[in-house]
């Protein structure tokens, strides 16, 4: 592979460090590289690298676009020394292609990110029907991929998951209880792939967007407006369900709140009332027993000379515990932070991140910014055979051999679509073979 003087694991350990671009580009570069780096062995290395750096995830939107960028999401212990800190990110890819936009009014949240990857809702003109689809994108790589065509009622949420077990990405459409239709569930990467039913036992309103967990994919419902089994529920549920069994379960919330990934274990974050003009009190529970429902519950005072609550939102927690913020909008010549809360010092940094001017045209209108945590890259489950296109050449449709497969609600209008494979024609001399083999088993069995 490389000269024999240099060690095979000492190799490996040097590559595992690179950007998982550069490993794609790598594997093409012999059959011998394309068999190493795509071993189990090199992945589980490169997830364990990856795995200790993890990264904020950045998207600007303007214009339909996102601008995709990426920081480091753990602070130095330098770093923290200084008052006032700056940092530049790094810059990845505006997405989607120029002919697509971001339907940002579909279905609820029009995004979501699971294990690396992001979800959104994107629309374009050559489409047919409506023109929207589900979509999958790598930004890190700029390799996507557009779902099957799905009809739903324009109050109808969907979620992205990720199962930890079988590397498999799904995507869940959760009805809205007083709309038609039903929940539907795709599983990506299978032959054919088909938005399957699937059924929920309590009946309920998405109010929030996902956030996946190990294996867990949580968001906050409201099922106070609903009957369930001719009794009324009131208040807020966090409704959990399991991406690999596909079963749903449910705790109950005294009121609304924000679903956090809290070091690996599902947080919740009730945001009180703000104390004076530079503070701001939290309340942060942490589910420790999904079983028995048992929750750790903290409470914190955050204070900034430039902190308002309708400005910031909480992201996560890192791995040394720190709660990370970042400001909802970004406006060109305003300085953009994100903070970081140490709740044993009590101590909240404030980070400067320059550098997004540098991809969006000055403008005095605040763009929506979104900001995903524990960011990693995954050589297991990000590659060419689930991610088909990229956003370095044009985009196409591959349907040469592929039908449609179709469903149709009560009022017999289509609701849903998907793609198997078409059954290829045999050709004459085959099915003559067929039938001489036929006939001869059946021979067989008679003097039998």
């Amino acid at each position: 592979m490389i000269s024999d003087s240099v060690p095979i694991e000492l190799t490996l350990d040097i590559l595992s460090r690179l950007p998982e671009k550069s490993i794609a580009r790598f594997r093409c570069v012999s059959k011998l590289w394309a068999s190493v780096l795509g071993g189990q062995d090199f992945k589980d290395l490169f997830l364990t690298k990856s795995s200790a750096q993890p990264r904020l995830l950045f998207g600007i939107k303007e214009n339909g676009k996102w601008s995709i960028f990426s920081l480091p999401q753990r602070l130095s212990p330098y770093e923290k020394l200084s008052s006032s800190l700056v940092v530049t990110p790094e810059f990845h890819m505006k997405f989607p292609p120029e002919d697509m936009t971001i339907y940002s009014c579909a279905h609820g949240c029009p995004w979501a990110y699971a294990s690396g990857l992001v979800y959104f809702y994107v629309d374009k003109e050559q489409w047919s029907y409506f023109g929207r689809r589900p979509m999958i994108c790598n930004p890190k790589t700029g390799r996507y991929e557009a779902l099957p065509f799905i009809s739903r009622y324009r109050k109808t949420y969907s979620f992205f998951g990720f199962d930890p077990i079988y590397k498999q990405f799904k995507v869940l459409f959760m009805r809205y209880p007083f709309g038609p239709g039903d929940h539907r569930i795709m599983t990506l990467g299978t032959m054919g792939m088909r938005w399957r039913k699937i059924k929920c036992s309590l009946l309920h309103e998405c109010v929030s967007a996902g956030i996946c967990i190990n294996g867990v994919l949580y968001y906050l419902g409201d099922s106070s407006a609903c009957v369930n089994n001719y009794e009324q529920i009131d208040g807020f549920v966090i409704v959990c369900f399991d991406v690999r069994s596909e079963k749903f379960s449910f705790i109950y919330q005294e009121s609304s709140c924000k679903l956090i990934n809290y070091k690996g274990k599902l947080g919740v974050v009730y945001y009180d009332d703000q104390v004076d003009d530079d503070a701001i009190e939290l309340r942060v529970w942490v589910l420790e027993d999904v079983e028995k429902q048992e929750w750790s519950k903290y409470a914190y005072t955050l204070r900034d000379d430039r902190f308002f609550l309708r400005d910031v939102f909480i992201v996560g927690v890192n791995s040394t515990g720190e709660i990370v913020l970042s400001m909802a909008k970004y406006t060109s010549n305003q300085p953009f932070y994100v903070y970081y809360f140490n709740p044993e010092t009590n101590t909240l940094q404030r980070v400067e991140i320059q550098g997004f001017g540098e991809y969006h045209e000055s403008s005095d209108k605040p763009r929506s910014v979104y900001v995903f945590a524990d960011h990693v890259d995954d050589l297991n489950v990000h590659d060419s055979k689930l991610l088909k296109s990229s956003i370095s050449v044009p985009y196409v449709y591959r349907e040469e051999s592929e039908e449609d497969d179709k469903d149709y609600d009560e009022y017999g209008s289509p609701c849903f679509s998907g793609k198997r494979k078409k059954k290829k024609k045999m050709n004459m001399n085959l099915k003559k073979g067929m039938r001489i083999i036929m006939k001869m088993m059946k021979m067989k069995r008679k003097k039998r």
